[in-house]
C-alpha cells in the first residue's frame, strides 16, 4: 500500500498542467495566420492533456482514477438485534465491508443506513482489518474501551458523534504516531440511551490512555459538565457486562 495520505493532501487536489509553448513563427508569416496555428495547437494540447489528467473523486464521483489510501485497512461490523430467545451474540455479528481508502470510506458510509437509523438492539463496530470487535479477540484481550454513554438522547446527535469518531479512528488523530493503540469503534443505538466506544489494545498506560480520552472528549464536542470513562475488557469479563467499573475518566 502507498504512503498514508495527510488530511490536507486529501481535501487539496493540485492538477498540473504543462505550460503552453509560444508558438514559433517565420517572417513569412502573417500576424493572423501566427494566431490561428497557435489556436489550434493550444486545442489540441489542452484535449491531450484532459485526456492524460487523472481525474479524483473531487473532479468525477463515478470515474474516479485516484485513490487516497489510509495507514490501515479497516472492516466495518453490524450487529443485528436478536429475535428473540436466546441467541449467542457471536452469531449477531455480522462483517459487512473492508476499505483501506479514503474513497472508498465516504463510498461506504453514504451508502448504508446512517447510526439513528440503525433499528434497537444494533451496533456498528469499526475495526482495524483482521480484529474481531470482541474481548476474546488476541489484539483486544489485554485492551480496554473509552466509552460516552448519554441518557438522553434527545440532547445529541448520534449521528455527528459517530461520524466523528469514526473519522478519528480512520485518520488516525486520537494517538501520537507509533502508539498503536486504537483497535476501532463502536456505537451502541438502546432503546434508553446511546453509547459511543473507543477501543484500545492495552489498559495499563495510563498516560498514553488519558491522552487519548482527552482527544476523544474534545472530538466528541462535549461540555465539561459531560465525562468519558475508560474500563478493560478484562474487568468487563470478569462483571460480566459491558459496563464494567471505570478505572478513570476525563
Amino acid at each position: 500500500m502507498a504512503d498514508a495520505t495527510t488530511p490536507a493532501e486529501v481535501t487539496e487536489v493540485i492538477n498540473e498542467k504543462e505550460p503552453v509553448e509560444e508558438p514559433v513563427t517565420t517572417g513569412s508569416t502573417t500576424t493572423e495566420e501566427t494566431t490561428e496555428v497557435a489556436t489550434e495547437d493550444d486545442g489540441e494540447k489542452g484535449k491531450e492533456e484532459d485526456e492524460n489528467r487523472i481525474a479524483t473523486v473531487f473532479d468525477d464521483a463515478s470515474h474516479f482514477t485516484v485513490k487516497h489510501p489510509l495507514r490501515h485497512k479497516w472492516t466495518l461490523w453490524y450487529t443485528k438485534p436478536s429475535q428473540g430467545g436466546k441467541t449467542d451474540w457471536g452469531d449477531l455479528l455480522k462483517e459487512v465491508v473492508s476499505f483501506d481508502s479514503v474513497e472508498e470510506f465516504w463510498g461506504i458510509y453514504n451508502n448504508i443506513p446512517k447510526a439513528s437509523e440503525l433499528p434497537q438492539k444494533s451496533d456498528y463496530h469499526l475495526f482495524k482489518f483482521g480484529v474481531r470487535p470482541e474481548w476474546e479477540d488476541p489484539q483486544n484481550s489485554k485492551g480496554g474501551k473509552w466509552a460516552y454513554q448519554c441518557k438522553d438522547k434527545r440532547s445529541v446527535n448520534i449521528d455527528d458523534l459517530w461520524l466523528n469518531s469514526i473519522l478519528g479512528v480512520i485518520g488516525e488523530t486520537l494517538e501520537d504516531d507509533g502508539d498503536n493503540e486504537i483497535m476501532g469503534a463502536v456505537a451502541t443505538i438502546r432503546k434508553a440511551h446511546y453509547r459511543i466506544s473507543l477501543w484500545t489494545r492495552t489498559a495499563d498506560n495510563q498516560k498514553g490512555l488519558l491522552g487519548i480520552g482527552r482527544r476523544f472528549k474534545e472530538l466528541l464536542r462535549l461540555p465539561p459538565s459531560e465525562q468519558v470513562e475508560f474500563a478493560s475488557h478484562s474487568d468487563a469479563a470478569s462483571s460480566g457486562s459491558s459496563r464494567a467499573r471505570s478505572r478513570f475518566s476525563v
